[in-house]
């Protein structure tokens, strides 16, 4: 039996992934604002070091992995610095603040939740975000976000997400101590944050717009599932990469896969 830490348990990807695991024998200890093992409020710095203080008293001797879920979206009225705050600073402190307790566990897992909205959204720029994001300074990308439309924040935090795992993971303090780190890009899968996208006054039109070689969304579970394999000892030769799961959608939209002389850092 693994443990393992899930934010954003009480819903959604979260807790079908919690359940997934402990149906595989596992042991989860979720993190939610309510109704979780620990209740904390990732938003903040202070909720951040609650959580991972509350980790570390209930497993002091390691945990094998973590899937920091917890997030929202870029609603119509969505304060879009809080986005910026949640989606990347509530997952990456849980991340680095758990390192020691992951480094316990002599191989282990991290898995971020990145978007295929990075490779299909069209009209985000990053304008400096995901370079504070990099450099961990929250007052900065706060204030960067503050400037534009929550729904373009949205692709941002998740690029920033997926841009930290590609760099940090092959490091020596996370590849190097057993710890792999990776990302996966969920398309539209059918959980309590899509159903309330649809009820958006701007954007719940759109919410079906991207096409998807299915014909339907995702269900949380089949997220789940690349997360238990990811979380697993299978997935070992896996390092900083970003796998999309969205039926399709991101082959459909971007047909020829990326080529070396192609490549940019930062979109512009």
């Amino acid at each position: 039996m693994s443990t393992y830490v899930i934010s954003g348990a009480a819903s959604g990807i979260g807790a079908a992934t919690a359940q997934r695991l402990r149906t595989d024998g596992h042991r989860v200890i979720g993190i939610d604002l309510r109704g979780s093992d620990v209740d904390a409020d990732l938003s903040t710095p202070a909720g951040r070091a609650g959580a991972v203080a509350a980790v570390e008293s209930l497993a002091p001797d390691g945990i094998e992995g973590l899937v920091p879920c917890a997030g929202i979206a870029g609603y119509t009225g969505t304060d879009p610095a809080l986005l910026i705050s949640v989606n990347y600073f509530g997952a990456i402190d849980l991340v680095t603040g758990l390192r020691p307790l992951l480094a316990k566990a002599g191989a282990a897992s991290v898995v971020l939740l990145a978007s295929n909205s990075v490779v299909c959204q069209p009209g985000w720029t990053s304008e400096g975000i995901v370079e504070a994001c990099l450099a961990h300074d929250e007052d900065e990308a706060r204030a960067l976000a503050a400037q534009h439309e929550a729904v373009m924040m949205y692709p941002v935090s998740k690029y920033a997400l997926a841009t930290w795992a590609r760099r940090e993971g092959v490091k020596a303090e996370w590849a190097g101590s057993g710890i792999r780190v990776n990302s996966i890009a969920p398309g539209l899968i059918s959980t309590p944050m899509t159903d309330e996208l649809r009820k958006d006054p701007v954007f719940g039109p759109f919410a079906d717009l991207y096409p998807n070689a299915l014909g339907r969304p995702g269900r949380p579970e089949e997220v789940a599932a690349l997360l238990a394999f990811l979380l697993s000892p299978d997935s070992s030769l896996l390092i900083g990469t970003m796998i999309p799961v969205d039926g399709g959608t991101d082959a459909l939209l971007n047909v020829a896969p990326p080529r070396s002389d192609e490549r940019t850092t930062f979109p512009s």
